[in-house]
């Protein structure tokens, strides 16, 4: 009982000292495995062996690939190739069913692009969308929050996602994540389009527009027209493409049937799908893009852009590797794996423990960190050891890590700031449904647990 005590004090601290005192959630998240070690009576000599280990091994195993991600969604976003896939969308779409033409594109850009950046972007689009239309700006604010929610929490190579197979130990099944979170998010995206709806004549008294809100005042052919010649739609999609196809096709070959058996072909796809080598294939076709005078210096400039991005999160990864190693090592597993064996909750723990924590404390990232570093060592007691048990894991922690979005999540702030939607109005909205999209995830998730577990 002592060890659960801890534990809660521990997630209290993190929780208290992100949100109450804005400290970095990579101190906090350090700071709790430190104090976790003592408070568990780890003996001396492995406190920081078990600390430094998992930091380095989790940045070793992912860290690579999430800085690569970041690159080529940094590039995807300055180079227009954003705005060019959002327009190829509509062309297809058309504009006769705005929330879910939006929901679609903040769902396929939030992929390589983290859903601020997304919404910031395709903000002047939506405002676009909504004037052809005639439908409220509160829907299509909602509609294209929740479906750029729905992939960041849910579809690697997101970083979030990612960390959680590195914590969980699923890492090396990347395609078989993306083929169960891509319909798993359209489902939570669809339930934000569905819940926009409901708000389709809904008018509201816009906040004042921000003066040095540049975007959010910026015309769509304006936004447009600072992107210069925009790539065509094929150009655009590839970088995102290539990756997912590479890693899902490597899945594929190596399922236990072999279905293309072991020879050449076999090590090649192999190799192209592993993460990291996608990713920087990605990379190349993104380089691509980049148009200007100087493509090296540009180039340059994106990958320190990309560099100062990843870090924070890189950061918040190790971190919370080591957090979780800590409870790994100490008596809570047992006391934990003893009393979750007869409650029968399966993936309901690691769901509820992150939108506890997301709600807590307003950072996605954190919540799917954290959680996947604390539940790992308790799959086996939950009845989630097996690989699809572990994907299905990730998944339900990247649906909790949606709910909810409030004040205390800088998410939040962007869309509704952005979309000058007072903060009442947002409550009642906003944070609404982001709880509707995770629970309807889950809800997803628990039925494909009905015919994989």
């Amino acid at each position: 009982m002592s060890s659960l005590l801890i534990l809660l004090a521990l997630v209290a601290g993190i929780v208290f000292v992100t949100a109450r005192w804005k400290i970095s959630p990579f101190l906090a998240l350090m700071g709790a495995a430190l104090v976790g070690a003592f408070a568990f009576r780890l003996p001396l000599e492995e406190v920081v062996t078990t600390v430094t280990t998992a930091f380095g091994g989790t940045l070793g195993s992912i860290g690579l690939v999430i800085l690569f991600g970041t690159m080529i969604g940094m590039i995807l976003e300055r180079s227009g190739a954003a705005i060019a896939m959002a327009e190829a969308l509509i062309k297809v779409l058309g504009t006769r069913f705005p929330n879910l033409t939006m929901s679609l594109i903040g769902w396929i850009v939030s992929i390589p692009v983290f859903c601020d950046s997304g919404y910031v972007i395709l903000n002047s689009l939506r405002k676009a969308v909504t004037l052809r239309t005639g439908v409220s700006a509160l829907a299509t604010s909602i509609a294209l929050m929740t479906g750029l929610y729905a992939t960041h929490t849910l579809v690697p190579p997101t970083p979030g996602p990612l960390a959680a197979a590195d914590n969980i130990g699923i890492s090396d099944n990347l395609g078989m994540i993306i083929a169960l979170g891509v319909p798993v998010s359209l489902v939570a995206a669809l339930a934000g389009v569905a819940y926009a709806r409901l708000f389709a004549r809904k008018e509201f008294t816009p906040l004042p527009a921000e003066s040095d809100a540049e975007l959010s005042t910026q015309t769509y052919e304006e936004l447009r027209e600072s992107y210069g010649r925009l790539p065509n739609a094929f150009h655009a999609f590839s970088p995102i493409l290539l990756p997912l196809v590479l890693i899902c096709v490597s899945s594929v070959v190596k399922l236990p049937a072999r279905p293309i058996g072991e020879g050449l072909a076999f090590d090649v796809l192999t190799f192209l799908g592993t993460p990291l080598i996608a990713l920087i294939l990605g990379l190349l076709v993104a380089v691509t893009l980049l148009r200007g005078d100087d493509k090296l210096a540009l180039f340059h400039e994106r990958v320190h852009e990309s560099i100062r991005v990843a870090a924070p999160i890189l950061l918040i990864t190790g971190a919370g590797a080591s957090f979780g190693a800590v409870l790994a090592a100490s008596p809570l597993t047992g006391f934990l794996s003893e009393h979750l064996t007869g409650l029968g909750i399966g993936l309901a723990a690691p769901f509820l423990i992150a939108a506890a924590l997301k709600s807590a404390q307003g950072s996605s990232t954190v919540s799917i960190v954290s959680t996947s570093a604390l539940v790992a060592p308790l799959l086996s007691s939950l009845g989630l050891s097996s690989p699809e048990g572990m994907v299905l894991t990730v998944l339900a922690i990247g649906a909790g890590a949606m709910v909810v979005s409030h004040a205390n999540d800088s998410y939040f702030w962007v869309v509704s700031q952005i979309s000058r939607i007072p903060v009442p109005t947002a409550y009642r909205t906003l944070t609404v449904a982001t709880a509707v999209e995770g629970v309807a995830a889950f809800a997803a998730i628990q039925a494909l647990g009905l015919f994989l577990l």
